[in-house]
């Protein structure tokens, strides 16, 4: 089986990993896989230290159709079975390989985000593409948004991201309370996720800024970075919180840090399913979060961690309060989620959709 693997992005998400996790897994004797990624890109740089075999194309004006010629020559060169398409822009040019360059692989296509497929005519051909043979959703709920426009219901799928157990073995190293001074009478509250509009961190500010009032003792920590960075220090900054709330920035030691947070607060108002979620379980870190998306097929309410409704921050605060409080729910959340997590590995994922691909090809 030979798998074309596309990825337009130039940063490193939680979609790239996923991709780098089903370059790792895929069985080796029955999956000869490729990327196309773009030049000077993270995943480039990943193929390049990982030795896996990849073909870059520059990005810029009209990248979509030169990207699908890419994609057809590729596909027929290599005698490729299956694309598999990891974002928007890779869908786009994959169906564009097909009607304009006679591009005959099969098409999967991998959907994350919970919002609706757009309006436009191209947008809706685009999914019900006679090509496109399965779309891999990434929780249920993504399979629900995206019925409506799917003409045949048989090429949704589901399965979830999966995370690498084996790197969190690490116990509390004190890397972030002694790099910014935390006193050890205060608690670190975290989220670990790009500063981007879905992942809605003025909803963290404004929770922090609510239990400060209560007089809640704790350093708040933006782990990430993205394109919203800037308003959110402004906003943080006109709420005089500099000292309380803390942008770490990127940070490639994760889980390093993570074991040393005592409340893990994801503020989503749009997710896929939030893999950073289960990096937390996996780390004994209690979780309060926002009922976004998939979120709920991983948050169980009240067993693996707190739900709140969407920018709630009155019961997102209500909630980090209860865990910091009662030790015996705070313990029961953890176990319960150690125990959960053990099924989203990335073993699993990788099997799951293996098994997409030889149901694909069967037919």
């Amino acid at each position: 089986m030979k798998v074309l693997h596309v990825s337009t992005p130039l940063s490193w998400r939680g979609g790239e990993q996923q991709l780098a996790y089903l370059l790792e897994e895929l069985p080796t004797n029955d999956v000869n896989q490729m990327v196309v990624c773009p030049v000077g890109s993270a995943m480039e740089d990943y193929c390049k230290r990982k030795s896996v075999q990849y073909l870059v194309f520059k990005k810029g004006f009209l990248s979509d159709l030169f990207l699908a010629k890419e994609i057809a020559n590729i596909c027929r060169e290599k005698k490729i079975d299956l694309a598999h398409l990891h974002d928007s822009h890779a869908h786009t040019a994959a169906v564009l390989s097909c009607l304009f360059y006679g591009n005959k692989a099969s098409l999967i296509l991998s959907r994350k985000v919970d919002f609706p497929i757009g309006g436009s005519l191209f947008s809706v051909y685009k999914y019900n593409h006679p090509s496109i043979k399965k779309i891999i959703c990434v929780s249920e709920k993504i399979k629900v948004i995206m019925a409506p426009e799917i003409r045949n219901k048989s090429l949704l799928a589901m399965v979830h991201d999966g995370i690498d157990l084996a790197r969190f073995t690490f116990q509390n190293t004190n890397i972030l309370r002694k790099q910014y001074n935390v006193p050890a009478d205060e608690l670190i509250v975290a989220n670990v996720a790009a500063i981007a509009p879905h992942k809605d961190y003025f909803t963290f500010v404004d929770t922090a800024e609510l239990l400060l009032r209560k007089n809640f003792k704790a350093k708040f920590f933006i782990i990430g970075d993205g394109p919203e960075k800037k308003q959110i220090e402004k906003y943080i900054a006109d709420k005089n919180l500099q000292k309380n709330i803390i942008l770490t920035d990127f940070r490639n030691d994760i889980p390093k840090i993570l074991p040393e947070i005592d409340v893990f607060l994801f503020t989503s108002k749009t997710e896929g399913l939030g893999s950073s979620i289960l990096d937390a379980y996996a780390c004994r870190v209690p979780v309060v979060a926002t009922a976004a998306g998939g979120v709920p097929e991983i948050v169980i309410n009240e067993k693996t961690g707190l739900l709140s409704p969407v920018k709630d921050f009155n019961q997102l605060a209500e909630n980090v309060l209860r865990i910091s409080a009662d030790s015996n729910l705070r313990k029961s959340l953890v176990e319960n989620a150690a125990f959960f997590v053990k099924d989203f590995s990335k073993e699993n994922t990788a099997k799951k959709t293996f098994e997409i691909y030889k149901g694909v090809l069967s037919r």
